[in-house]
């Protein structure tokens, strides 16, 4: 996994993060569910990261 690709999954986590909060902040459900997501596709990068170095190996 390379840093860059590092970088930008923590970064759209951060952003998914920061729109969880302000939709909770303003009720707004669609907000808040769209940050989860944000979250959710970030974690799923990740994931296939760990995977593609694991085969690398």
């Amino acid at each position: 996994m390379g840093i860059a690709d590092k970088a930008e999954n923590a970064a759209e986590k951060v952003k998914g993060k920061a729109k969880e909060q302000t939709g909770r902040a303003t009720d707004d459900p669609g907000l808040e569910a769209e940050g989860r997501a944000e979250q959710g596709k970030s974690d799923l990068k990740q994931a296939g990261e760990h995977v593609k170095d694991a085969f690398k190996r």
